[in-house]
């Protein structure tokens, strides 16, 4: 069974390839701006989840399989509102000025779509959790971030697996999820979708 990723997230290419699993990518044509606005009175937690189910059902469209697709979108937010990647060094500053001392939600919702030939694709999907804890930052820290340009393609404006790291104290919950996957619960879905991820290590080591 192939799996396939529907992001072009580097970071979530970055994180399946670090776990050595062969999948490829395969390109989804969801309208992210016209499905928010759908979305618009949905809480953080299920907009991720039904914005990673239109990812991986719209590039399962086409396909024969069988296959596992995954699709992913993560949100930060604070407070109940989403902080969306900013559009320029004001709006960094802003953000991360309120995030300074305070705690804040990241959730990725992930979709599992199953394409087993001639079905319909069958979604599974789930949301992960971790709320993030910015230590209290001073106006010269918080500009020289944004200098190094790392807060401009990332939702909440840092990158925990980046310079980031220093703004943040303490986390709760799946670092690799406030990445971009939660990667422990994607391999037990995946297991229950009978892909298991150690089982590719091991054929690779007899191949070897």
């Amino acid at each position: 069974m192939q799996l396939i990723l529907a992001s072009a997230s580097p970071r979530r290419r970055e994180l399946l390839s670090m776990l050595e699993v062969p999948f490829s990518l395969r390109e989804s044509m969801v309208d992210e701006r016209a499905l928010e606005a759908g979305l618009a009175g949905a809480a953080p937690a299920e907009k991720a989840m039904k914005t990673a189910e239109a990812k991986a059902l719209s590039a399962a469209e086409g396909l024969a399989g069988p296959a596992v697709i995954i699709g992913a979108d993560t949100i930060v937010a604070y407070d109940g509102e989403l902080l969306h990647k900013p559009a320029d060094k004001d709006a960094a500053f802003a953000t991360l000025s309120r995030l300074s001392g305070h705690t804040h939600m990241v959730y990725t919702g992930v979709c599992l779509a199953e394409v087993l030939p001639g079905k319909a694709p069958i979604p599974h999907s789930f949301v992960a959790g971790t709320r993030v804890t910015f230590r209290s930052l001073t106006e010269k820290e918080i500009l020289a971030y944004i200098a190094t340009g790392e807060p401009f393609d990332k939702a909440g404006a840092y990158g925990i697996q980046g310079k980031g790291a220093l703004l943040v104290s303490r986390i709760e919950g799946d670092f690799f999820n406030v990445v971009g996957l939660p990667l422990t619960e994607l391999h037990l879905r995946l297991r229950a979708l009978g892909l298991d991820i150690p089982s590719f290590w091991e054929s690779t080591e007899k191949k070897s």
